[in-house]
């Protein structure tokens, strides 16, 4: 049999914390397991089995032998999963906990033969819980939905059927008992001692104990304890109405204060008040069912479609807690992989900007003839010399920019801005490139008063550059139109074409950094750049950006700013 794993280590850790935790992990397993890993716990456990059988079958019988409430079997299961250690080690604690279930019963006076009955039925019952915890919830991992199902499922409902057949079956067969009333009791009993005592074992971790090392937090979780004892006694002991319902606020609370161990620190108490009290003669069956194996059962209910649910509540919000901090894990390492992105873009960029400087002055001599004497050719070969290193340049400008402002460093000052001065200034520049040739600009003002809060810097800059390229994208449809209007509570800019417009899959992709959406082979200049720069402006000015388009149709960028 393979060794089950330590549900702490079910989930894994936070990437900061991954070397600590694999250089702890001996001294992890020593101080939280530290009980499941001496080398007397099977016969501690064997002895604690034998106590809890003598005190389940001198208090706890309902159905004629069989009890209500069964702690022997969560026990067993819950060390034996903790403290697997291979074949020999199964087949001894096994042996462990046969002489202390047979002990248990021979104490309390049963025959031979009903001993024999029970030890039997008891050791199938955990064998198969192992069994099966081991198959189906190997990781032992109640800190998620799907593992707290999967152990609760498997280990506390479906390991006690055999069992309960067979004690059933044997019991009839022995003295008459009635098959159904047993299997029943035995099934709903061993069932909520599994799921209440082995899922506390089981998550009792250091991870979990950390909480309560806050002097603070053992106060909180000591008084909710004590307030939960309070009004078990009272809906289970002294109330004639069926109250329990009160108790499941509190244990949703305490699910939300300490999660999974909390939870089933919880669920242990009310069910020994409720079953207990309810075995006693107290609760709120009393009147109801005169017989005590159906207020057994109907308490029994109440426990199990209740309150146990309450310890899906605790690994759903366990399994938040570590997506939440895997979140954060990610965050932080997207955060420094775009810090050493954004130096790495300002450095070369600095690198590119001191040579390109020269070869462009070289250039410019050369062209002109201050060199020396020029041939057509020659002048001709300086122009695309110098336009090539002003792209260069160009590109280094925007690569500064970026880096900026993913760092933060770009600063804008915002004040009252003519929107319609900005569009009309850009239209005119735009008009001047040679891309613009052919293309027809217009500026439509819908209103008055358009005055954005904004840096009309940074804002020319995001509107030349939608305007750029509005021009070399969709200059094919043969216009460009500018638009300003007033929205609810700011001014919306828009930068129209007739062009080709863009599919949905590039919609998706558009302001990504270096993404030319297929475009890198393509005659039209760009570095692909433009719109990421243009929607960091943008969100530093406290407005949005965005793009609608259909295919065939051309695209429509806008920008929203908040009115002065």
């Amino acid at each position: 049999m393979s060794r089950v794993l330590d549900p702490a280590d079910a989930v894994g850790p936070s990437p900061e914390g991954l070397a600590a935790a694999r250089a702890n992990d001996t001294a992890r397993t020593n101080s939280a397991s530290a009980f499941f890993k001496q080398p007397l716990a099977p016969v501690f456990t064997a002895i604690a089995v034998m106590v809890l059988v003598v005190l389940a079958v001198q208090f706890a019988r309902s159905a004629g032998l069989v009890a209500a409430l069964w702690g022997a079997g969560g026990v067993s299961i819950a060390v034996w999963l903790r403290n697997s250690r291979g074949p020999s080690y199964d087949l001894c604690f096994g042996a462990l906990l046969v002489v202390g279930i047979a002990a248990g019963e021979l104490l309390v006076g049963n025959s031979t033969l009903l001993t024999v009955v029970f030890t039997v039925a008891n050791m199938i019952e955990i064998v198969g819980a192992v069994l099966l915890a081991r198959r189906f919830a190997p990781t032992l991992n109640l800190v998620s939905v799907d593992g707290a199902c999967r152990f609760l499922v498997s280990v506390a409902f479906v390991a006690p059927v055999p069992a309960a057949l067979i004690a059933s079956i044997s019991l009839h067969l022995i003295n008459g008992a009635d098959i159904l009333a047993s299997f029943q009791t035995w099934w709903f009993g061993h069932a909520l001692g599994i799921a209440v005592i082995a899922t506390f074992g089981v998550s009792l971790t250091r991870r979990h104990l950390a909480v309560l090392a806050n002097p603070w937090r053992l106060l909180e979780a000591l008084a909710l304890l004590v307030l939960l004892s309070l009004v078990c006694a009272f809906a289970y002991l002294e109330s004639r109405v069926p109250v329990g319902f009160v108790v499941v606020p509190l244990l949703i609370l305490i699910a939300a204060r300490f999660r999974v161990l909390g939870v089933t620190t919880a669920l242990l108490i009310v069910s020994v008040l409720a079953i207990g009290g309810t075995l006693a003669g107290y609760g709120p069956y009393v009147l109801s069912a005169p017989e005590l194996a159906d207020r057994a059962l109907m308490m029994q209910l109440t426990v199990l479609l209740g309150c146990l649910p309450i310890l899906l509540v605790a690994a759903l919000l366990e399994e938040r807690d570590r997506l939440s901090d895997r979140a954060k894990a990610g965050q932080v390492r997207a955060e420094r992989a775009s810090e050493a992105k954004s130096r790495l873009l300002a450095n070369v960029a600095h690198e590119i900007k001191s040579p390109v400087g020269g070869i462009i002055g070289i250039g410019e001599l050369w062209k002109t003839g201050q060199l020396g004497p020029v041939s057509d050719t020659q002048t001709e070969m300086a122009e695309m010399l110098v336009k090539t290193a002003r792209q260069v340049e160009a590109l280094a400008h925007d690569l500064l920019d970026v880096a900026r402002a993913e760092s933060g460093a770009v600063k804008v000052e915002l004040r009252p801005t003519d929107v319609p001065g900005v569009l009309e200034d850009v239209k005119r520049a735009v008009a001047l490139r040679p891309e613009a040739q052919g293309v027809r600009l217009e500026l439509i003002t819908e209103g008055d008063g358009l005055v954005a809060l904004a840096d009309s810097q940074r804002l020319t800059q995001v509107v030349a550059n939608l305007a750029s390229n509005a021009v070399k994208y969709g200059g094919s449809g043969g216009q460009v139109i500018f638009r300003v209007s007033r929205i609810y509570d700011g001014v919306r800019i828009e930068v129209s074409d007739r062009g080709p417009g863009l599919t949905p899959e590039k919609l998706a992709q558009l302001f990504e950094p270096f993404n030319r959406l297929g475009l890198e082979r393509s005659t039209v200049e760009g570095h692909g750049i433009g719109l990421a720069l243009a929607k960091r402006l943008v969100e530093l000015q406290g407005g949005s950006i965005g793009v609608d388009s259909v295919q065939g149709e051309g695209a429509t960028f806008w920008v929203e700013l908040p009115a002065a």
